[in-house]
C-alpha cells in the first residue's frame, strides 16, 4: 500500500498551506493555542468558522450535494493535519459534525433548507441532548418524555454533560416518545430551540474550573412536530448514525502529534525518563496516524473500513492523556498553576509564573480525564472492539 502523496494531493497540501498562511492571524493562532478546553471559546470559534466558510471550506468533510467541498477522504486528512501543525482553532463539531450530517441525510427538504445555511453561518449554535443521569454508556434506557399534542410534543425531561450547552441556541435531543415498546423502538430525534419555555440551563464546572459542561432541563418545552428529524421511532437508527461521526469522524493523529511537538519546541530538550515518555508517545501516534491512513486509502478505493478502525478512539484518548501528563511533568512546579479566569488569552486572566504554556497544562491534564469517557467510554470501546473485531 502506497501511503506517499501524489502531485495533485502535493499541490492540494500547498494550497491549503498557504491559505492558512494567509488566514490565521497571530490572535487566532495565540487563542488556539491558549485553549484548555477540547473546544476554541466562541469569540476565536466564530471568527475562524465565518473564514473557512467564507473559503467554502468549514463544511469540508460534507459531499457537494449538501454543500460542501466534495473532497476525497485524503484531502480532508492532509487539511486536518495541515490545520493541526499550523495551530488553527478545533471548531466545535455538534453541528458541523453531527448533527450538519443527520441533517442532509436525514432530513427533509424544508428542514435542510432552513438549518444548513444557518449552521454553516453560525447563526445557529448546536448542543448535544443524548446523556441523561443514569443514561450516559447505556443510552437505550433514557427517560427524556416527547407526548403528542395535537401538532407538537411536549418534552420534559432532564440531559447532563452537554457541551457548550451555555452558549446554543439549538439543541439536538432523544426523547421517548412511547414508553410501551423496546427502548431502542420508542426514540424519537427531536430539534429544540434553546429559547423555548421551559428550557433551562445550569453549569457544570470541571475540576480544573472550565466551564464546558452543563445539565440541561426541560419543562413541558413545546416542540413543533415538523421539527422531528425521520419518524417517530427512528431516533435510535439516526444516533447510531451519529454516534460513528462522533466516535470516528476524523483524524485524531495529527493533532496529537502536533500538540506533542509543540510542548517539545516549548519545553525545550526533554531529558531522561520524560524524553523517554515523549518517545513513546510520538511513537504511538505515530502508528496511530498510519492505521487511520491505510483506513481512509481503503475508503478511498471503496472498501468499507476495516474493523481495526474501532481502536482509534480508544488509542487516541489514551495518547491524549499521555501528553497532557507528560506537560504537567515537565514544567514542574510551573505547571501546576489554575488560575479561573477564562479564557487564557483574554486580558483578564493573570500573568503565567514562568510561560503561557506551562500555565494552561494543569487544565488541560484535568481536561484530558475526559476523553476517556466522552464519545464512548473506554470499557464500552473496548465492549464494540470485542463484539465487531474479534467476534466475541
Amino acid at each position: 500500500m502506497n501511503l506517499a502523496l501524489d502531485d495533485g494531493q502535493r499541490a492540494f497540501r500547498e494550497d491549503v498551506r498557504t491559505f492558512l498562511d494567509r488566514s490565521l492571524s497571530p490572535e487566532l493562532r495565540r487563542g488556539a493555542a491558549l485553549t484548555s478546553g477540547v473546544f476554541a471559546e466562541p469569540d476565536i470559534a466564530r471568527e475562524w468558522q465565518t473564514i473557512l466558510d467564507a473559503q467554502g471550506w468549514l463544511v469540508y468533510h460534507w459531499p457537494e450535494a449538501a454543500g460542501g467541498p466534495g473532497w476525497t477522504p485524503i484531502q480532508r486528512w492532509i487539511f486536518e493535519k495541515e490545520c493541526a501543525e499550523a495551530g488553527a482553532p478545533i471548531l466545535p463539531f455538534m453541528g458541523l459534525k453531527l448533527v450538519g450530517p443527520v441533517l442532509y441525510t436525514f432530513g427533509t427538504d424544508a428542514q435542510k433548507e432552513h438549518y444548513l445555511p444557518r449552521l454553516r453561518s453560525a447563526e445557529h449554535v448546536w448542543a448535544q441532548g443524548f446523556s441523561e443521569p443514569g443514561s450516559g454508556s447505556d443510552l437505550a434506557s433514557l427517560r427524556t418524555r416527547a407526548v403528542r399534542d395535537g401538532d407538537h410534543y411536549l418534552v420534559s425531561g432532564h440531559k447532563i454533560w452537554t457541551t457548550q450547552a451555555q452558549h446554543a441556541n439549538r439543541l439536538f435531543a432523544l426523547v421517548r416518545t412511547d414508553p410501551n415498546v423496546k427502548p431502542q423502538a420508542g426514540i424519537s430525534f427531536l430539534l429544540i430551540d434553546m429559547a423555548a419555555p421551559g428550557v433551562t440551563v445550569k453549569p457544570i464546572l470541571s475540576a480544573s474550573g472550565d466551564h464546558e459542561l452543563n445539565e440541561v432541563f426541560l419543562d413541558e418545552v413545546r416542540v413543533p412536530v415538523s421539527e422531528r428529524i425521520g419518524e417517530e421511532g427512528q431516533g435510535w437508527s439516526i444516533a447510531k448514525f451519529l454516534l460513528e461521526n462522533e466516535r470516528g469522524g476524523g483524524s485524531f493523529a495529527p493533532q496529537l502529534l502536533a500538540d506533542l511537538w509543540r510542548l517539545r519546541a516549548a519545553f525545550g530538550p526533554l531529558k531522561g525518563e520524560l524524553a523517554d515518555r515523549a518517545t513513546r508517545l510520538q511513537l504511538e501516534a505515530q502508528a496511530l496516524e498510519m492505521t487511520e491512513l491505510r483506513t481512509l486509502i481503503e475508503i478511498e478505493g471503496g472498501a468499507a473500513p476495516d474493523p481495526r478502525s474501532l481502536f482509534t478512539k480508544l488509542v487516541a484518548s489514551e495518547v491524549r492523556q499521555g501528553i497532557e501528563a507528560l506537560a504537567v511533568d515537565a514544567f514542574g512546579l510551573a505547571g501546576l498553576q489554575l488560575p479561573l479566569e477564562r479564557p487564557f488569552y483574554a486580558d483578564a486572566a493573570p500573568s503565567p509564573v514562568t510561560s503561557a504554556e506551562a500555565q494552561v497544562a494543569a487544565a488541560r491534564y484535568l481536561n484530558a480525564r475526559a476523553w476517556s469517557i466522552f464519545g464512548g467510554t473506554s470499557e464500552i470501546q473496548l465492549s464494540i472492539i470485542a463484539k465487531a473485531a474479534l467476534g466475541l
